[in-house]
Parts: structure tokens; C-alpha cells; sequence
């Protein structure tokens, strides 16, 4: 990903979720922070109540190749995690897209 960091430590993730704002759709929940860095950090969560690891993993790629196809509208300098949500299991990647560009990334320009 051009303008994007793979968020791994845990307090990173820990501190969005106390402290960051949040948008929520039928796919997932994106909770998002500013960063002050001149480029975004991003992380993907899918806990056990989603389904099998198959399913997980399935989940977890279907919302990185959303945000990768969205990187270049999505603003510079924040930290995203995603967090899928049990209606992800049945939606193709194209839904998952259009959910990103009209709740997070219009959420996250206000």
C-alpha cells in the first residue's frame, strides 16, 4: 500500500479503540484517530464470533483490498482499524467498498 503502515502493536489498537472515534455499517466497525505522521497507519481485527478461520481470513482480505482500492481518496495522517462485524460473511468486495467511501472515509474528512 502506497500512503500506509500495517498497525501490529497492540497498545495502538487498544488506544483507538478508547480513544478514537467510530463508524459503524452492517460489514464492519472503523475506528479512526489522527496520527500527525505524513502517512496512514492501518490494522484489520475478526474475532472468533465471525466464524471459522477461513472465514476470518476471507473477512480480513475482503477489507484490505477495499482500503487498498480506496487508499488514494482516503486522508493522509490517520490510524484505521477495522474491526468485521458477522454480516461481512456474505458480502462481496464490491459492497464492502462502496460501505468504506460513503461511511468512514466521509466520516473521516468532516
Amino acid at each position: 500500500m502506497l500512503y500506509t503502515e500495517k498497525i501490529k502493536d497492540n497498545k495502538l489498537f487498544l488506544k483507538l479503540y478508547r480513544k478514537g472515534k467510530y463508524t459503524a455499517t452492517e460489514y464492519f466497525t472503523a475506528y479512526y484517530m489522527p496520527n500527525k505522521l505524513p502517512y496512514n497507519r492501518f490494522g484489520i481485527t475478526a474475532g472468533k464470533k465471525i466464524g471459522s478461520a477461513v472465514i476470518r481470513n476471507r473477512a480480513k482480505r475482503i477489507l484490505r483490498e477495499a482500503y487498498r482500492k480506496n487508499e488514494l481518496s482516503t486522508p493522509i495522517g490517520y490510524d484505521i482499524v477495522f474491526v468485521a462485524r458477522a454480516g461481512i460473511v456474505g458480502a462481496k468486495t464490491g459492497d464492502i467498498e462502496k460501505a468504506l467511501l460513503s461511511k468512514v472515509i466521509r466520516n473521516i474528512e468532516k
